[in-house]
C-alpha cells in the first residue's frame, strides 16, 4: 500500500479526513484495524490565514510545497489536502512538489458525474465560493453550478471562521445552512457541494434539503482507493 501524506491547514477538516482514512481502511481491506500508512503535516493556521487574507497564493503554495517535501522525506508517495480554500494555490504547489497530489474538486466533480448530478450548489469560504477552484473543475467536467446569494455567502463564510474551524457545531448554525441549501434547491440544484472540509461536521445529510457531496470524505476515499488499489463503492 502507498503511504498517504496529508497536507493539513485547518484542524477539524484535516482530522475528519485522517479519521475517515483510518476507519474506512479496515472495511476496505477486510482486516481489523487495517489502513494505509498516513502522515500529517501542517503549518500554523494563522500563517496560512495571513497569506490567504492577503491574497498571497504564491505564499500559500510555498507552505503546501514545504509540507509535501516533509511528507515525502518520511515516505509519503502522494499528497492530499483536506482544505478546499487553499486549492486556489494547488497548481503552483503541485508543479513544484516532489510527490503527486489529488485535487479535491476534481474528486468531487468525478463523484458528481458518476451520480448523474447536473447542477451543483457550492458552499464554502468566500475565497472558495468566489474563486476558481470549483468553477474550473466543474466546468471541465461539464457540470453546471451556482452559488448562494450574497447574504448567504457572508453568513456561511463567517460561520466557518467564527465557529466551525474552532470546533463549534450548533443546531442554530445547522438550521441556517439548511435554509441556504433549501434556497439552492429552489434555484434548480440537484445536489450541494460541502466545499469547506468542516461543513460535513455540521450538515446532516438526512436533514439536508438536497443530497450532499461531502468533499472531505470524497477526498479521503479517493486517497484510500489510490493507496490500496481498491475502488470504493461509497
Amino acid at each position: 500500500m502507498e503511504h498517504i501524506g496529508i497536507c493539513a491547514c485547518s484542524a477539524e477538516g484535516a482530522a475528519l479526513c485522517f479519521r475517515t482514512i483510518c476507519v474506512e481502511g479496515e472495511e476496505r481491506l477486510g482486516r481489523r484495524y487495517a489502513h494505509p500508512e498516513v502522515s500529517v503535516h501542517t503549518h500554523p493556521f494563522d500563517v496560512y490565514m495571513e497569506r490567504i487574507e492577503g491574497g498571497d497564493w504564491n505564499g500559500v503554495a510555498d507552505l503546501m510545497v514545504d509540507s509535501a517535501e516533509k511528507l515525502c522525506s518520511i515516505g509519503a508517495r502522494f499528497c492530499i489536502c483536506p482544505d478546499n480554500t487553499i486549492h486556489q494555490a494547488y497548481d503552483q504547489a503541485a508543479a513544484r512538489s516532489p510527490i503527486p497530489w489529488l485535487h479535491i474538486a476534481e474528486e468531487v466533480a468525478s463523484k458528481a458525474k458518476s451520480l448523474g448530478y447536473k447542477r451543483l450548489g457550492v458552499l464554502g469560504t468566500r475565497f472558495l465560493m468566489e474563486g476558481p477552484v470549483y468553477r474550473s473543475r466543474l466546468e471541465a467536467a461539464h457540470i453546471d453550478w451556482t452559488l448562494p446569494r450574497e447574504e448567504d455567502r457572508v453568513m456561511v463564510h463567517q460561520t466557518i471562521f467564527e465557529e466551525l474551524v474552532m470546533g463549534r457545531f450548533t443546531e442554530e448554525a445547522r438550521g441556517r445552512f439548511n435554509e441556504v441549501i433549501g434556497r439552492l434547491d429552489k434555484k434548480g440544484c440537484d445536489a450541494v457541494v460541502l466545499g469547506c472540509t468542516e461543513i460535513p461536521l455540521l450538515v446532516d445529510p438526512s436533514r439536508s434539503p438536497l443530497p450532499v457531496l461531502d468533499s472531505t470524505r470524497i477526498l479521503a476515499r479517493a486517497a484510500l482507493e489510490r493507496a490500496t488499489g481498491q475502488v470504493t463503492s461509497q
